[in-house]
């Protein structure tokens, strides 16, 4: 398994705590999100990253720009958005200098989901985040491979 991360990743995962073994991973642009496989990048999937401050700029200041992202990934086979927050967080939590109501950003992230068949996930933390990545990424190749998808 070959993970493509987007060149414009800032905090990318490494994937060093995969094991066995740590995947292999490539370092190159991609057109939409921040996670791929290679060979899969142009439509099969796609997994865009956002801590908890990410998310609450893209719904706020960023709102257009992360709609359009969306509507890119819905062309995806599986497309999701892996939170490094958990709802919880997200609802009781927001970041200190963010003027969103929470409610808004649930209401919001409710809707995508259902508008555009994105998935969305909340992990308790970066490292469950990447792990999850990891996971999603991994069930996606085997999938394909065993002819679950195509």
């Amino acid at each position: 398994m070959k993970i493509i991360i987007d060149t414009r990743e800032q905090k990318s995962y490494s994937f060093s705590s995969i094991t066995p073994h740590p995947p292999t991973t490539i370092i190159r642009t991609l057109k939409t999100g921040d996670y791929s496989l290679a060979g899969f990048d142009i439509s099969g999937i796609t997994l865009e990253r956002k801590s908890l401050s990410d998310l609450f700029v893209s719904l706020g200041k960023g709102r257009k720009r992360f709609v359009k992202e969306l509507e890119r990934m819905a062309e995806f086979d599986y497309a999701a958005v892996i939170i490094e927050a958990e709802w919880s967080t997200v609802i009781r939590h927001p970041p200190t200098r963010s003027k969103l109501n929470p409610k808004s950003v649930y209401a919001s992230i409710i809707a995508w989901q259902q508008r555009y068949g994105i998935h969305f996930w909340c992990c308790p933390g970066r490292a469950f985040a990447e792990k999850t990545t990891y996971r999603i990424l991994e069930r996606f190749e085997k999938d394909h491979i065993n002819g679950k998808i195509s």
